[in-house]
């Protein structure tokens, strides 16, 4: 499973808050019941505020997590917990997983986590209009599109 329906409800949430800015999160989970969605903070535009030339992006258009929520995943990684699921918006763009996504998700040419679901989500005009799911196929050495169940309304 990728993620419930209460998980995506929430997810379809946190993207049409955020809107215009892209959305970011994770769904960490522990054994087969244990599962939390943590919402994450963009921290782009600071970034492109401070450096626009290093970080010519804004939120519109990038996401960056915040080094506090990273610092919170690592604990909760550290409790047991594993990255099962990482997602962000596209605002005004469609949901799916672009060169600068894959180039985000790898280390080293090896996916930071190779088992986790990329859920993307397209937020258009404020209201979600799809979402796609990615995963690491080794053979492929490439992100390929995954079933995702369609967001509950």
């Amino acid at each position: 499973m990728t993620a419930t329906p209460a998980e995506l409800a929430e997810i379809r949430r946190h993207a049409e808050t955020e809107y215009p800015s892209e959305c970011c999160g994770v769904i960490l989970t522990r054994g087969r019941d244990e599962r939390r969605l943590l919402r994450c903070r963009n921290v782009q535009d600071a970034l492109h505020a401070s450096d626009p030339v290093m970080h010519p992006r804004d939120a519109r258009t990038a996401y960056y997590i915040d080094p506090k929520d990273l610092l919170q995943i690592g604990r909760q990684e550290a409790d047991g917990y594993v990255v099962s699921v990482i997602y962000h918006s596209h605002c005004d763009a469609g949901a799916y997983f672009s060169d600068t996504d894959k180039r985000n998700a790898l280390f080293d040419r090896e996916p930071a986590y190779p088992d986790a679901t990329y859920v993307v989500v397209s937020v258009v005009s404020g209201r979600v209009a799809a979402a796609g799911a990615f995963r690491w196929n080794s053979e492929r050495r490439d992100f390929l599109p995954v079933e995702l169940r369609e967001f509950q309304r």
